[in-house]
């Protein structure tokens, strides 16, 4: 039995992997800014522990990290900036080589150690450079798009038109990943260290064009939904980070070994986008002003 510490415990990825690793037994440390809040009480009534840690608290961190013998780490620019992520990643990637974790698996982006010039991507991996580094034994896992971002934010503003408003040409393949497929693959590379110490590895369990997304959605909502592509000059006054990142699922791809993933690791259950839309409760969604980020 493991006692894994979890960095964003009450977010999508963080929460995902905590629940995946209570399910097969094990002891989840949740680390959270606010010990209170209903997330952080919704894992502790699943059987975890609760701690509160503060990325800009470097004493919180060593005191939540005493103990363990792993970490799930996950960062993020949004809500703050992606010099602030780097930072925080450091410190806490310092703090688990301090206390001499036995593993520490990093969450990032598919294709974030490539040259792909998105400020998100560029700033993981600087904190991926960091944690080969740090002597701490490391797996990186780099998902793709997430598919929990379609419930929310303008693509659900969207989906309430009948339109799958997207940043992307119509034929242009996305490959894809939801929240829980993140949560059981991270748990697998916990369970198994030695199998994925040193790796880095792309993950992904689908692969959709934007006009199969919107045929998809329709079927699961039981509402016609057609794709309509969202120029990219529309996303950058909103975010040139984003706009950056559409403009290279474009013109480069995410290419991730779909096939591969599924044949090795079947014991993830991988999640096709198909599933994950017939999974939500599209009504609720689309009669709130829910918004939904992995982020």
């Amino acid at each position: 039995m493991l006692t894994v510490a979890v960095t964003g415990a009450t977010g999508a990825q963080g929460g995902s992997t905590a629940r995946a690793l209570l399910d097969a037994g094990h002891r989840v440390r949740a680390l959270t800014r606010d010990p209170g809040s209903p997330a952080a009480g919704a894992l502790k009534a699943l059987g975890a522990e609760v701690r509160h840690a503060d990325f800009d608290e470097r004493a919180s961190l060593d005191a939540a990290l005493v103990g363990a013998d792993a970490l799930f780490a996950v960062t993020t620019p949004f809500g703050t900036d992606t010099a602030t992520e780097v930072r925080q990643g450091k410190a806490l990637l310092d703090a688990a080589a301090a206390a001499r974790l036995g593993h520490v698996v990093l969450t990032s982006a598919a294709h974030a150690d490539r040259d792909t010039g998105v400020p998100h991507y560029e700033s993981k991996r600087l904190v991926e450079q960091h944690l080969r580094a740090s002597g701490v034994p490391w797996t990186v896992i780099a998902p793709a798009a997430f598919m929990d971002n379609y419930a929310g934010g303008w693509t659900l503003d969207g989906l309430r038109e009948g339109t799958f408003a997207w940043p992307m040409p119509a034929d242009q393949p996305l490959a894809l990943i939801p929240a829980a497929d993140i949560g059981a693959f991270a748990a697998l590379t916990l369970q198994r260290r030695t199998a994925f110490t040193g790796r880095r590895i792309d993950i992904a369990s689908d692969e959709r064009t934007p006009r199969q997304m919107a045929e998809i959605l329709a079927s699961a909502i039981g509402a016609p939904i057609t794709h309509q592509e969202v120029p990219l000059a529309y996303v950058r006054k909103r975010s040139d980070d984003l706009a950056a990142m559409f403009a290279y699922f474009t013109e480069a791809g995410l290419d991730v070994d779909v096939a591969g993933l599924r044949r090795d690791h079947p014991e993830v259950g991988w999640h096709g986008f198909a599933d994950w839309a017939a999974a939500q409760d599209w009504p609720a969604l689309l009669s709130s002003g829910t918004t939904v980020s992995t982020h």
